[in-house]
């Protein structure tokens, strides 16, 4: 497997905070894997995620996206290789489905140009990855927010790119919809993304499997094997709470529980 994203001994500061958010970060991330990050409020989850797509500049370290330095790429190029799904979008006008999909491919087609065959075509592709392809003259202003978020990841697959990052895609769905964000963004590492995941919740996590890294508040980063790195201990000492794990058998897997209040 290629390595998609190298990141490199990253910092990052706020100037009114006084202290390193990201402090000598290092991360790799290849094709096909699942990368799920965690870590409190404030421990620089989506910090992170905004210097991987070059919208944040860290003071030092680099970050390589298919071996190229990000801060010698334009927003042209990361966009051709990383989509990118927001925590929350608001959407600003009622666009249909079909078109509100179709504008991500405005990283491949001109200023002055129209979306052709290729571009309707794609979208029909994405929508249906997702399954929402019944949505498509619906106006996106009157989804549910389980469908606005698999919108939202069809637009982000619409060019193909070899990576999606996800800043906390279930943390305004009910349950239902969680587990059905979920169960895409697996399916996606399986067709052979690269996915990274931003959550608060251990449990998706172990869910999604493959690779996690935990942010602490000291602004550094551990990761490995997700049954490696999701222990009671970590999860004591980034949450500071008795959260335990235990195997359920009808499951077949480990799941997070909490105790008494």
């Amino acid at each position: 497997m290629s390595v998609l994203y190298d990141i490199r001994n990253l910092s990052f500061s706020y100037p009114s905070l006084g202290r390193k958010v990201l402090d000598g970060v290092s991360l790799e991330i290849s094709e096909g894997e699942v990368v799920s990050v965690l870590g409190r409020n404030g421990a620089g989850k989506s910090t992170l995620m905004n210097c991987m797509l070059g919208l944040l500049k860290p003071q030092s370290g680099e970050v390589l996206l298919c071996g190229k330095d990000l801060r010698n790429m334009t927003e042209r190029e990361v966009a051709s290789v990383a989509g990118y799904v927001p925590q929350i979008h608001t959407p600003a006008f009622g666009y249909t489905v079909f078109d509100f999909v179709q504008m991500g491919c405005a990283s491949r087609i001109g200023l002055f140009s129209h979306p052709g065959r290729r571009e309707h075509d794609d979208t029909a592709v994405a929508l249906s990855e997702m399954g929402i392809e019944q949505l498509v003259d619906r106006p996106y202003t009157e989804l549910s927010g389980g469908e606005r978020q698999l919108a939202t990841i069809a637009r982000a697959i619409v060019t193909h790119p070899r990576i999606v990052l996800f800043d906390e895609p279930t943390a305004h769905l009910d349950f239902g919809n969680q587990l059905r964000v979920l169960r895409r963004i697996k399916r996606l590492a399986g067709k052979g993304f690269a996915v990274v995941i931003t959550t608060h919740n251990p449990d998706h996590a172990m869910l999604l499997g493959g690779r996690a890294a935990i942010l602490d508040r000291q602004g550094q980063l551990v990761s490995g094997r997700t049954d490696d790195i999701i222990t009671e201990d970590s999860l004591k000492s980034v949450y500071g709470s008795d959260l335990m794990l235990k195997y359920v058998e009808e499951f077949g897997r480990k799941v997070c529980v909490y105790p008494n209040l």
